[in-house]
């Protein structure tokens, strides 16, 4: 009884958590404007809690040198949505 309990309660926690995840704002990388999912599977990447989606390993580099400007361009997606 205890386990088929904390299974739903594990379950109502998890699919909150992902309704309360706004869905990612680009369909495109921030860094060189290719197709997210264009390359293999998009490189997430965390920046002082903002998630940033690139398409590839290669953009990581680029989004180091400056990741205010990327993280202000996922923000600034998501606040016209």
């Amino acid at each position: 009884m205890k386990s088929k309990l904390l299974i739903s309660f594990l379950g109502l926690i998890l699919s909150v958590s992902a309704a309360d995840t706004p869905a990612y704002p680009l369909k495109t990388c921030v860094v060189s404007g290719e197709k997210l999912g264009g390359m293999g599977k998009p490189v997430a990447i965390t920046h002082e809690g903002t998630e940033v989606l690139l398409c590839c390993k290669s953009c990581i580099k680029d989004f180091k040198e400056d990741p205010a400007k990327y993280v202000k361009m996922v923000k600034d997606a998501a606040a016209k949505k």
